[in-house]
């Protein structure tokens, strides 16, 4: 039945476009993923017409002959030195039109994007045990990482164990909060605390590495401002000035009940001082004092990520699903 399925790129996203986009996004998330809220269609707009950091994007929709979009693919290019052999895809089939060929159509047009771009890494997450993962293994895609997603549910909260953690004393630390870009004075310490992150365990995905600076701090923070999100970080600075651990929360637009956790780090020289738990705890705090709004903070780390799950789970965060990582290796020709 696959002469039923019409693949078209996008070379620009209409209104039309994004809302189509949205809904088959809506309906596979509501299919596989029933707890987790779909992204709204101002994020979804956002995402598609939204320029990203170091990368650009292609689109694709599939249709049936009536011209409706029921199967959407979009791909990032990575640009930057350290990180241009890699892309990374989305793809989602409204369960109505599965088994229809649209997802293997999809991920051809995707397969050969990459050739022509030069890339060799071509990842994808899927749910575990769900038909993505499925998909992904009759393709001969390899899983390279398998993640654990956690929430912490603020009506289950030990509000008196996060108040103890987030006053706990560190000598020679204090914490430092702010909304969005980070302050001037800050910014080459926050760049360079970013390189914390390298070491972070992600299995035998090729996924690079990305040079952190003053500027590239900043582009970021634009990124999310720029689609409509709201970022908030709470770092732990030494007297020496020194960002030495900080942790970033994302509140996506049109104020959702569940923030998304961003990056949590500590230097590697301020390890072992309870630095993770301090700043993660300090954020809690402040959610609920500044967006009451937020219910619920959702988390992800590798299943191997021994450190950062004890951290999480001293919070109260509590596994709720699973997610892989696969990876296409596409050799060059």
């Amino acid at each position: 039945m696959s002469e039923l399925v019409h693949v078209v790129p996008l070379h620009s996203i209409s209104v039309t476009d994004a809302t189509a986009w949205h809904q088959v996004v809506a309906a596979s998330m509501a299919h596989d993923l029933p707890a987790v809220p779909p992204p709204g269609p101002g994020q979804v707009h956002a995402q598609l017409t939204k320029a990203n950091l170091d990368s650009h994007r292609l689109t694709w929709i599939a249709a049936g002959a009536d011209g409706v979009p029921f199967a959407v693919a979009g791909l990032r290019l990575f640009t930057s030195p350290g990180r241009d052999h890699l892309a990374e895809l989305e793809l989602h089939v409204h369960p109505a039109h599965r088994r229809l060929g649209a997802g293997s159509r999809l991920l051809s047009a995707v397969v050969a994007a990459c050739r022509t771009e030069g890339r060799r890494s071509l990842i994808v997450e899927a749910p575990a045990d769900s038909p993505g993962e499925a998909f992904c293994e009759r393709w001969g895609f390899r899983r390279a990482l398998s993640l654990d997603h956690l929430l912490l549910r603020f009506e289950q909260l030990d509000e008196e164990a996060v108040l103890l953690a987030a006053a706990a004393g560190h000598p020679g630390y204090r914490l430092v909060s702010w909304t969005g870009t980070v302050p001037d004075e800050l910014a080459d310490a926050f760049a360079a605390a970013k390189h914390a992150m390298d070491d972070m365990p992600m299995g035998d995905l090729d996924y690079g590495t990305v040079a952190w600076d003053s500027e590239r701090v900043r582009a970021m923070a634009k990124v999310v401002s720029d689609r409509g999100d709201l970022l908030l970080t709470t770092a732990a600075v030494h007297d020496d000035g020194t960002v030495a651990g900080y942790t970033e929360i994302v509140l996506p637009r049109g104020a959702s009940p569940r923030a998304q956790q961003y990056d949590t780090a500590v230097v590697p020289a301020h390890r072992g001082h309870g630095l993770g738990l301090w700043v993660k705890a300090a954020m809690v705090r402040r959610l609920r004092a500044d967006h009451p709004e937020v219910v619920e903070i959702e988390t992800d780390n590798a299943e191997d990520n021994v450190h950062m799950l004890a951290v999480n789970r001293a919070l109260g965060f509590r596994s709720y699903r699973r997610t892989r990582e696969f990876q296409l290796d596409l050799p060059a020709v």
